[in-house]
């Protein structure tokens, strides 16, 4: 039996993912609008400037992070923020939310496999047919997608290495997050990690010569709508549900709500920019959904029975 908890957790983990299902609608408004690069460090201007909004309206203080906690939250903001952003924004420019979204569903299982591999997690029979129905189910929906995404001459293969990148940034993010948010705790190391990601996308917009006026006078409302979801629920908001959710259950058994993320997004793209519904998209999400459970089934029997 799960304690009531825990259920609270997977209530938050479950909104949180379901947000970041929209951020792949929201940042399809801006593929075209803004340079890749420079919505990325828009974004997270936005999400810093709310974090501190709200620690400093909750009277919460910036903790001071030891000189070894603010390498590893460097680290945290170069894979978490910088680099994923990077292969979101300009995955987004090749391929189409609902694709996108699908491809990040891998999440769960990269996590898990990982977790194995670096952390000794035991992986039985269950988990890897969970993570082969994982990897399946992706392959279904992107081949059925468009067919030629196998052919070297289609652009639609950049857009699924980027977003895999986003894949492994993820997985680093949550992966390398486990001493800090037990020693500083999810809103801190949120904070900092989005903070010291925020520097690293402004000085390379900077460098890069990215930041123009004309750039930001183009924007209007459809875009500042989306880089405010974006910034302030996307980034500020579920960053820090899905960390308290990283401490409190682990981070296989938080990755699993990543699975909500494709539903939302194949909803979103399909409602607000009319991207085609297949029923192969559908069963391929399904068959996503049923090896993400069958991954973190057994976890959650042993956590149950006290194991």
């Amino acid at each position: 039996m799960h304690s009531p908890s825990d259920r609270i957790i997977y209530v938050k983990l479950a909104a949180v993912t379901m947000i970041w299902g929209g951020t792949f609608v929201a940042g399809r408004y801006l593929t075209g609008a803004l340079d890749p690069l420079l919505a990325a460090s828009l974004r997270f201007v936005l999400a810093s400037l709310a974090l501190l909004a709200f620690m400093g309206c909750a009277r919460i203080a910036l903790s001071r992070p030891s000189l070894r906690q603010m390498g590893q939250l460097a680290i945290l903001g170069f894979f978490g923020i910088f680099f994923y952003n990077l292969c979101f924004f300009y995955g987004l420019q090749f391929i189409n939310a609902s694709r996108a979204s699908l491809i990040v569903a891998l999440n769960p299982a990269v996590i898990g496999l990982a977790s194995w591999w670096l952390f000794k997690e035991r992986l039985g029979a269950i988990k890897v047919i969970g993570i082969a129905f994982c990897l399946a189910g992706a392959a279904v929906v992107i081949v059925s997608r468009n067919p030629q995404v196998l052919n070297p001459a289609t652009q639609t293969w950049r857009g699924d290495l980027l977003i895999f990148g986003c894949v492994v940034g993820w997985g680093v993010y949550s992966l390398c997050s486990r001493g800090l948010n037990q020693s500083l705790g999810p809103l801190q190391t949120v904070t900092w990690s989005i903070l010291l990601g925020t520097l690293m996308l402004i000085l390379t917009t900077l460098v890069l010569g990215r930041v123009t006026s004309e750039a930001i006078g183009s924007l209007q409302l459809p875009q500042v709508l989306s880089l405010a979801y974006l910034g302030v629920l996307g980034s500020a908001l579920a960053y820090i549900g899905y960390y308290d959710g990283i401490r409190r259950i682990g981070a296989t058994r938080s990755g699993v709500f990543i699975a909500l993320n494709p539903l939302t997004a194949v909803i979103c793209g399909a409602l607000l920019l009319d991207e085609q519904l297949t029923p192969p998209m559908l069963v391929g999400g399904g068959v996503i959904l049923l090896g993400i459970y069958l991954c973190n089934k057994p976890l959650a029997r042993g956590r149950a029975m006290g194991i």
